[in-house]
């Protein structure tokens, strides 16, 4: 059987590549944003998430899902879920590279970079395996939140910033390094948290100061094997933040009960679990009844994750797009030098470099809070590039997929990566706010901050470039300041997005690529999907740029 035919042109799949070292788009952001940023660590990093090694970890992590152990084989009970040991090694890397709590230590906080260098290295990371980067994107958020309790923030800081990784379930104290997971949502809510019934009692004060006795649920608890969760519970004084750990500091399990994990679309490596609290011990973090500010300052850490999170995973099934058409031959010559691929290639091409200047820009704001500008370039740039970065990442991976045609619907092999970069791409735009929630957040930070007067600012460094970038700047500020319907808030969103997206990239892009990007986001000359730029663009330039090798 084995002479029935010869295996030809099938392309080489995507390994022991540097993800880093092919990025342009990345070092060019990078360069704008912490122009002194120390890249070798990245350079180290590209290369390991880009090795085969590596890539199988992340194949078998999404093949063996975890799974539930609610009872011990004796019938005690014991809450744990098992993973694949290829899990621990994903996690144990991404630790190592700083991804979790990491940034707010000393030493990286010194470099006045941190948050641009983390976000760099979680993109890296999330080409190789996004579903497990969950609890590390969590741990992230949590930190800065955790110092609301001063005396739980000093006992467990120093394990929280550690780039150690103990995926045993025992006292904080026992263990180089934790995780932190979060518990916002019930049944009844989901976004709207005000809706929780999950109730806290006073019970008493100690070291971690007053400690409460919590009953109710949580309808998505996700990462449930981390060693603390932050959650919401009703106390008499309306909605609070509490620190909930899964051992006691007597050694003793917490009655956290886990019911079931959830069967998810993608995210497949991550456990989301239901559970229900059964008299559980919490302490309270920052001040009772003001729960929701403090989860919303956790929630923009976790909304720059989604939009660095997409912007990997776009580039990524860029990369795996362009190399299938740079070897697949069809009609006489490579897809790549077909002329319709060609525009599909350079389009995507666009939207990702675009995508991954708009996130990197996001992460400088969190570097420089003490700066007036950046405070409201946070605020409003954090609702914008989550809904419009993730609201376009179903999309990209889509036409991505098309690139490598039935190959890619496939779940085997190299090229499986793609079916599962498509079936995580709905996760960012759905987590931590879905598109409304954004476009809402987005008119609150509207009537906060002069925004209009900031974006101005932001967008003066691209003006007199292009005459359809021009027309948007001038506009744009003035609909910012009179923007009062909600009906109009998604409209407002993208246009942000998009013009915040070409003036980046008239900072970092080739003429070629910002030319491009106005006369097709910004000038009109673009159709309804992918592939339908203007002939005139520099097609072969877009695409030598974008190649991963």
């Amino acid at each position: 059987m084995n002479t029935t035919h010869e295996v030809f042109n099938q392309p080489e799949p995507l390994v022991d590549v540097n993800l880093f070292a092919g990025n342009k788009a990345l070092q060019s952001a990078l360069t704008l944003n912490a122009p002194t940023l120390d890249l070798a660590p990245l350079r180290v990093l590209g290369e390991r998430v880009g090795s085969g090694e590596m890539q199988a970890h992340a194949r078998l992590a999404n093949v063996f899902t975890p799974q539930l152990k609610s009872h011990s084989r004796f019938g005690h009970r014991i809450d744990q879920v098992e993973f694949h040991p290829s899990y621990h090694a994903l996690m144990g890397a991404a630790t190592a590279a700083g991804l979790h709590g990491t940034a707010f230590g000393d030493a990286e906080q010194a470099t006045g970079h941190a948050h641009v260098k983390r976000a760099a290295a979680f993109m890296l990371f999330t080409e190789l395996e996004p579903s497990m980067l969950c609890p590390i994107s969590m741990t992230y958020a949590v930190t800065p939140a955790l110092k609301g309790n001063a005396a739980i923030y000093k006992d467990w800081a120093p394990q929280v910033t550690s780039r150690a990784y103990d995926p045993v379930l025992k006292l904080w104290s026992e263990k180089p390094g934790v995780t932190m997971g979060m518990g916002m949502t019930e049944k009844q809510g989901g976004s709207d948290v005000r809706a929780n019934t999950t109730q806290a009692v006073l019970e008493g004060e100690d070291h971690w100061g007053q400690r409460f006795r919590v009953t109710g649920h949580k309808w998505f608890f996700s990462a449930p094997m981390c060693d603390a969760f932050l959650i919401l519970a009703q106390t008499p004084s309306g909605l609070s933040c509490l620190f909930l750990p899964r051992v006691l500091p007597d050694g003793s399990m917490n009655q956290l009960f886990i019911q079931r994990l959830k069967d998810k679309l993608g995210n497949k490596a991550n456990a989301s679990a239901e559970v229900e609290f059964v008299g559980a011990t919490a302490w309270l973090v920052g001040e009772e009844g003001r729960g929701v500010p403090q989860i919303l300052a956790m929630g923009n850490m976790t909304r720059l994750d989604c939009a660095l999170g997409t912007s990997g995973l776009m580039r990524h099934a860029l990369s795996l797009a362009l190399n299938h058409t740079s070897q697949r031959k069809a009609f006489g010559k490579l897809l790549i030098d077909q002329p319709l691929m060609k525009n599909v290639l350079a389009d995507l091409a666009l939207e990702s470099e675009a995508a991954t200047a708009l996130a990197m820009r996001l992460a400088r704001s969190f570097d420089q809070t003490g700066d007036a500008h950046e405070q409201v370039m946070n605020r409003l740039l954090t609702p914008v590039s989550k809904f419009w970065i993730c609201k376009r990442g179903s999309h990209f991976a889509q036409e991505a997929m098309e690139c490598l045609g039935g190959n890619g619907y496939v779940e085997e092999g190299g090229e499986g990566v793609m079916a599962r970069i498509y079936r995580e791409m709905p996760l960012n735009s759905i987590w931590e706010g879905a598109g409304n929630i954004m476009a809402l957040d987005l008119l609150r930070a509207l009537r906060k901050a002069d925004a209009a007067a900031a974006l101005a600012h932001e967008l003066a460094p691209a003006k007199g470039m292009h005459a359809a970038f021009d027309r948007m700047a001038a506009t744009l500020p003035i609909r910012v300041e009179q923007m009062a319907t909600e009906m109009e808030a998604r409209r407002l969103a993208q246009d942000v997005a998009l013009t915040v997206q070409a003036a980046l990239l008239a900072q970092t892009a080739p003429a070629a690529v910002f030319s491009a990007f106005c006369d097709s986001r910004l000038d009109g000359q673009w159709g309804w999907s992918f592939g339908s730029l203007s002939a005139r663009t520099d097609f072969d330039a877009i695409i030598a740029r974008a190649q991963p090798h």
